[in-house]
């Protein structure tokens, strides 16, 4: 007696439905919705234009400052003068002469104005310096945003398709295994096959039936983290492409022009050398004994008091005004100074190491991902010749099965190594890719155009 075939799940009817629904979705597509959608990149983006203004604040500073003052209130003012000289026409001269005035809560006004062109200041030139070194690093940190917004593409993009990839071969191999334990059936029945054939076929369906149910979930998670990344619909995973032709012999290159140039030039080391340089600006401030600065100042002020005292009514006005060179001289006293540039070559040494840290790391990952890309293209040969020696295989055990001459579990062994030889290979294929993107990043050379040239390579190897 056949045994009856088992009725889709609920959730393999919804995830049909979902699959109806979903759209195709080529890289570039995914790449440049996630460049309009992904909150981090945005985040990054802002800093950015906001690293930007500060290249105007570092011009701004050498740039004349104009203020202004003004103020009314109510005052009261005493002044005495003992042991004056009077001297004025026709009035002869007196001495130990004695002016007294008094003003008790009169009116008071004041209107000042002053401009100031710095001309020498070692902390204003070493703090534009500053600000000029956190405009480039915000420029280095928006570029490797956009770098590791295109790795994070692609890397959620393939997830994705290889989801598709890994449930649509357990679907075939569960279709055919489906069968293998029909066939056992009907042959144990007929007296043809021992019931271990059944029992060995419906363990391994069920075992399937349990991968696929895990499959089918992780499909759900992975088109959901790439709707998030790019706030487009779920994606069709069947509609997506996987990589078929490997990266050319000339994107691997010499380890040693990687190291290179990524020593220099990848974006950890870039951040890293700037933060020293900061460091070094900062202590430029307070390296020197004496600090002074000079400024070019014109001032012009007046202030009035009116009112009435001790001696009747009175008035005390003022007007100056003047132009000249301001020099102003720090003395450290309280060795606060010399605190500041101690801690400041102190914050050198440990720029000094975090750059040499930089460097390090990047060598290391640039190694790990240079040997990813050369080894596993010999990887990849040996992973498709490896399947085309498993489906070989498959298709001998089938045959004979079907003659007697092999077993169940040999058939069902034959279709677990066959499904499993296919994705090991997708799977290096994709790894191999992935690495040479990560490569591109680490040098600082991972653009559209390249992400571009990667679209077409999967366009080309889908048809």
């Amino acid at each position: 007696m056949r045994s009856k075939k088992i009725a889709p799940s609920v959730l393999t009817l919804a995830l049909i439905f979902i699959a109806s629904s979903a759209q195709a979705l080529d890289l570039m597509e995914a790449w440049r919705a996630a460049l309009a959608h992904d909150p981090a990149y945005a985040s990054a983006r802002a800093a950015r234009d906001a690293g930007v203004t500060q290249d105007r604040q570092a011009d701004a500073l050498w740039r004349p400052e104009l203020s202004l003052q003004a103020g009314a209130g109510v005052a009261t003012a005493d002044t005495t003068t003992r042991g004056a000289r009077f001297a004025a026409p026709n009035f002869g001269t007196s001495n130990n002469v004695a002016f007294d005035t008094s003003v008790r809560g009169g009116g008071r006004t004041l209107a000042g104005v002053e401009l100031r062109q710095p001309i020498f200041d070692r902390g204003r030139d070493a703090q534009a310096q500053q600000l000029r070194l956190e405009t480039q690093q915000a420029e280095v940190a928006w570029s490797d945003a956009q770098m590791e917004l295109m790795l994070r593409t692609a890397q959620s993009y393939f997830d994705l398709a290889l989801a598709g990839e890994q449930l649509r071969l357990i679907d075939r191999q569960l279709e055919a295994v489906t069968h293998a334990q029909t066939e056992a059936q009907d042959r144990f029945n007929l007296g043809d096959k021992p019931i271990t054939d059944v029992h060995e076929a419906t363990a391994r369906a069920d075992a399937l039936r349990a991968q696929q149910l895990a499959a089918q979930a992780q499909l759900e998670l992975r088109q959901a983290a790439l709707a998030d990344l790019t706030g487009l619909p779920p994606a069709d995973a069947s509609a997506l492409a996987l990589p078929v032709r490997l990266p050319d012999a000339e994107d691997v290159g010499e380890l040693s022009a990687w190291l290179e140039r990524v020593t220099e030039h990848a974006p950890m080391t870039q951040a890293a050398q700037l933060r020293l340089s900061s460091a070094k600006q900062e202590a430029h401030k307070s390296d020197g004994a004496l600090s002074p600065t000079v400024d070019l100042v014109a001032r012009a002020s007046h202030e009035q008091l009116n009112g009435s005292g001790d001696y009747g009514s009175a008035s005390n006005r003022q007007t100056q005004s003047m132009i000249g060179v301001q020099i102003f001289i720090p003395l450290d006293i309280g060795g606060g100074r010399g605190a500041r540039n101690d801690q400041a070559l102190a914050k050198i040494e440990q720029a000094q190491a975090e750059l040499d840290r930089a460097r390090q790391i990047a060598a290391q990952q640039t190694r790990a991902a240079w040997l990813g890309l050369s080894v596993g293209r010999g990887q990849v040969n040996a992973l498709a010749a490896a399947a085309k020696a498993s489906q070989a295989r498959l298709d001998a055990t089938r045959t004979g099965y079907e003659a007697g001459e092999r077993t169940t579990l040999d058939l069902l062994n034959a279709e677990n190594d066959a499904a499993a030889a296919q994705l090991t290979l997708i799977q290096a294929r994709v790894q191999v890719q992935l690495d040479g993107l990560r490569l591109a990043r680490l040098a600082g050379t991972l653009d559209e155009a390249r992400l571009q040239r990667l679209d077409v390579a999967l366009k080309v190897g889908a048809m």
